[in-house]
């Protein structure tokens, strides 16, 4: 068996006006994806109509499974309407090459740098 998966709760959000900074886990798996949906969304959602942008950081994330995606997919369909999800994950990374592989880079804008996906 493997190391043992935990569910680190997201890293406090970082505010800017209409936009949110969620830090995810190291590992995104069956073992955490479940109980990071209601986290993150409960987040978006209490922003309500003043949420633009849900940022997502990838960056520290070095295992994301289908499951990933998944949560990634629904996050985006249960934001706040008029909020977008952006993501951020470094090009040579497990995450990057996920969603790459599953196309949902072409859904959901991916970022290289957190700073860029805040501010565009």
């Amino acid at each position: 068996m493997s190391a043992v998966t935990f569910l680190p709760n997201p890293t406090e959000p970082r505010d800017l006006p209409g936009r949110v900074h969620l830090t995810m886990p190291a590992e995104i798996d069956f073992c955490n994806a479940e109980q990071l949906l209601p986290l993150i969304v409960s987040e978006a959602q209490a922003r309500g109509d003043r949420l633009e942008v849900l940022v997502l950081d990838l960056t520290t994330t070095c295992f994301m499974d289908s499951q990933g995606i998944r949560l990634i997919n629904d996050i985006r369909h249960q934001l706040p309407p008029g909020a977008t999800l952006r993501l951020v994950a470094r090009p040579e990374g497990v995450a990057s090459r996920v969603l790459e592989l599953t196309g949902l880079r072409r859904d959901v804008p991916v970022y290289d740098d957190v700073a860029e996906a805040m501010e565009s």
